[in-house]
């Protein structure tokens, strides 16, 4: 009996094809939204942690001030060098502490000059943000420990000032610093929010502070914490320490701020994850539409084909079986919908997430779920239509022209 409804089911529909897609459009659109959207949600949040951990992982970022926004018209009561020491030896669980001065300069090379961000610190920076090099090598101790005139470019400094020519072993100015170059570091692209991270020159804290800044003041401390300690009472733990050597009193806000980048993550992939079942939510709303549609034409196919059910019920067809072949074309229907949906979805996460430049996830859970959510639209809405064709009186279908 169930072939035999959907061969049935099967045949109405190709019969009325041009009808049967625009019954289905609504379906179609509601698995592709539904799928797309939490998809690309999914890329999103992926994209997140991959920017985040850019940064470098299980990190914590010290930096004086209220936080990374507007601050007031007061200097930050930056760090020294002797606050860095006090962490390191004093809050255990610490893999890599690494003292970091900044400053912006012109870098020039021969004609060529690019506005960058010149950073003084150690080697421990490198390791801390997971900074690779494609050519060259790193500090020495003696070149760290004397403050020589070296640096390592980032890969947007070396494009701009040396296009397609080698750069190791050359000397650039850094405003009226000059400094021979040593190594350039792996291309990474954008990192977390947005910056260039090979937009940067690093050179040995004390060459910074010397020739750059004219200060000893430590401007940023990046901490990496040892996987088998929690960051979060690590970050704790220097906050007390540092509280005590700024002599700020109970009740007093700090003057600094700890930044941990597990914590970031965590925060910003849940907010992602959180929208992203919102717009799944809401583009589900289509589905439910979908449906309304295909409820609205088996009704009016119900009524086309009023003298046929008439006939089918007269010659011995049980009712049962009215209502499953209306049954079967309206699922058949959301089905079809559903399949195409996916394949549009598809389709369309794809190249989405090429514009936007997002990691490509399709989430074959969400689809399968979606399809499967398509069928009982057609179930719930195709039942009154069938429920409907099944009650109808054989004599008087007969009779209706």
């Amino acid at each position: 009996m169930f072939g035999t409804s959907l061969l049935l089911a099967l045949k109405e529909i190709r019969r009325h094809k041009l009808r049967s897609f625009l019954t289905t459009l609504g379906i179609i659109i509601g698995v592709a939204s539904v799928v797309t959207m939490v998809s690309l949600g999914n890329g999103a949040t992926q994209s997140v942690q991959e920017q985040v951990s850019s940064l470098g992982t299980n990190l914590l970022t010290i930096r004086p001030g209220s936080g990374f926004g507007r601050g007031g018209g007061a200097r930050p009561a930056f760090f020294d060098l002797d606050d860095v020491e006090a962490v390191r030896t004093q809050i255990a669980g610490l893999r890599i502490v690494a003292p970091q001065t900044s400053a912006q300069a012109t870098a020039i090379y021969e004609a060529q000059n690019w506005s960058t961000t010149v950073a003084g610190t150690t080697n421990g920076y490198f390791h801390a943000s997971n900074l690779e090099l494609a050519a060259g090598r790193i500090f020495s101790d003696a070149e760290l420990a004397a403050g020589k005139s070296v640096c390592v470019i980032g890969e947007t400094v070396r494009a701009n000032l040396f296009r397609n020519a080698e750069s190791l072993g050359k000397s650039l100015r850094l405003n009226d610093v000059s400094c021979r170059i040593i190594g350039v570091l792996e291309k990474r692209g954008q990192g977390g929010f947005g910056q260039d991270t090979d937009d940067q020159v690093v050179m040995p804290l004390k060459t910074a502070m010397r020739r750059l800044t004219g200060n000893q003041d430590v401007q940023t401390i990046l901490i990496a914490v040892d996987q088998q300690f929690d960051s979060a009472a690590i970050g704790d733990a220097i906050t007390s320490l540092l509280r005590e050597r700024r002599h700020l009193r109970h009740g007093m806000e700090d003057d600094f701020r700890i930044f941990d980048s597990k914590q970031l993550s965590d925060t910003l992939s849940g907010t992602t994850r959180t929208l992203t079942m919102f717009l799944g939510a809401v583009a589900a709303v289509s589905l439910v539409v979908g449906g309304i549609g295909i409820m609205n034409i088996m009704l009016v196919s119900v009524t086309e084909r009023t003298r046929e059910i008439g006939i089918r019920l007269a010659i011995g067809a049980v009712r049962r079986e009215v209502l499953m072949q209306f049954l079967i074309e309206a699922v058949t229907l959301s089905a079809i919908g559903g399949l195409i949906g996916l394949v549009v979805s598809f389709v369309a996460t794809l190249l989405i997430a090429m514009a936007v430049d997002l990691p490509f996830t399709f989430d074959f859970g969400i689809a399968a779920l979606a399809f499967v959510f398509s069928a009982l639209v057609g179930i719930l809405f195709g039942y009154v239509p069938a429920k409907r064709a099944a009650s109808l009186n054989p004599i008087e279908a007969l009779r209706h022209e």
